[in-house]
């Protein structure tokens, strides 16, 4: 790889993390040293993707460590960070479990440190088991895929998981193509995932959102393929704004939509989607893009950064521990239930 989305510099302290927002146009690097620069981060989206959000807060509470700070302040600021995807609480449970009531000091920062490597390695194995879980259900031979957003190289520490699956069927020969939306209106799917596959050598198209029920009907597609930032007791899942239009495109031209999820996305303790927290952002992100306006001085907006899939329109779940399908809430009971392999806890 010539990119690495998310790493830990121990020598200096600090979070490098690649400015998704600049790309594709700059492949920048910046330096985080404080758990409330790294909450920024997460909140302007300088990073983002459900795991790298999650491995990010991991290393914000080691610095926070490192500089003998408040453990709970800097814990409390990045759960604040963004509400909806599991992997940042998951990963702040993890971190909190070491920390609390432990006496400070230079033990205490190693062992947050183990922690937070830990929950990095685990994530890199993690997305290699849905790959390969993944190769069972495509086709012989080639295969046409439809993905939302970006959930590559540029959302984990490494593989990826719904993109992951995608260049993992390029990697082993496959005759691959992807259709990949745009993704309005941050456009990760035009901006992040065609980069990634660029840079894969992965064939592909760019479509826009509101092609994707056209593309499935005159167009070969085998199977739609997205990741989520939570999954719910009853196996609705919360993704990227657009993807229940996706799904609902999906289910009516016969392509089954399957959903790439660690286990650690999962959340039992949420009932059903109707649960899930939705987070709203900015309304600049709809009005313009980049510094050009598209929208009426003072328009209003409602800007839903993610939506809820319902597990009716989902054909399986595809995690490091095997595929799940309906009736989900038993699969994703045995599954929270069964002990992991190495990697997340």
């Amino acid at each position: 790889m010539s990119f690495r989305a998310i790493e830990w510099i121990d020598d200096a302290s600090v979070l490098r993390l690649i400015d998704q927002k600049a790309l594709p146009e700059t492949t920048r690097y910046c330096d985080f040293a404080t758990p409330a620069a790294i909450a920024g981060a997460i909140t302007d989206m300088t990073v983002r993707g459900a795991p790298a959000i999650g491995v990010a807060a991991a290393f914000g509470m080691v610095a926070a460590a490192r500089a003998g700070g408040d453990l709970a302040a800097a814990d409390a600021v990045l759960r604040a960070s963004r509400p909806t995807a599991v992997n940042l609480f998951w990963a702040l449970d993890r971190m909190r479990r070491v920390w609390q009531g432990a006496a400070p000091g230079p033990d205490l920062s190693a062992r947050l440190l183990a922690e937070a490597r830990a929950i990095e390695e685990g994530d890199i194995a993690v997305n290699r088991a849905i790959s390969r879980h993944a190769m069972a259900i495509l086709p012989e031979g080639e295969v046409t895929f439809y993905h939302h957003c970006n959930t590559g190289s540029l959302a984990t520490v490494d593989l990826g998981t719904a993109l992951g699956i995608i260049r993992s069927a390029h990697e082993s020969g496959r005759k691959t193509f992807a259709y990949l939306d745009e993704t309005r209106p941050r456009l990760q799917g035009a901006k992040l995932s065609s980069f990634e596959l660029m840079h894969y050598g992965v064939p592909h198209a760019i479509v826009v959102d509101g092609a994707s029920a056209h593309v499935m009907r005159t167009r070969k597609v085998d199977l739609v393929v997205v990741g989520c930032d939570r999954v719910a007791a009853n196996g609705d899942t919360a993704n990227k704004i657009g993807t229940y239009n996706l799904a609902l495109a999906a289910a009516d031209n016969g392509v089954p939509f399957y959903v790439a999820a660690p286990v650690s996305t999962i959340d039992m303790a949420t009932a059903t989607g109707d649960d899930i927290e939705i987070e709203e952002r900015a309304p600049e992100e709809v009005t313009g893009t980049g510094a050009t306006r598209i929208a009426p001085e003072g328009a209003p907006v409602f800007n839903p950064a993610f939506d809820v899939t319902p597990a009716r329109l989902i054909a399986g779940i595809i995690t490091e521990l095997g595929i799940v399908r309906p009736p989900y809430r038993e699969g994703l009971m045995k599954l929270v239930a069964s002990p992991l392999p190495p990697g997340p806890a």
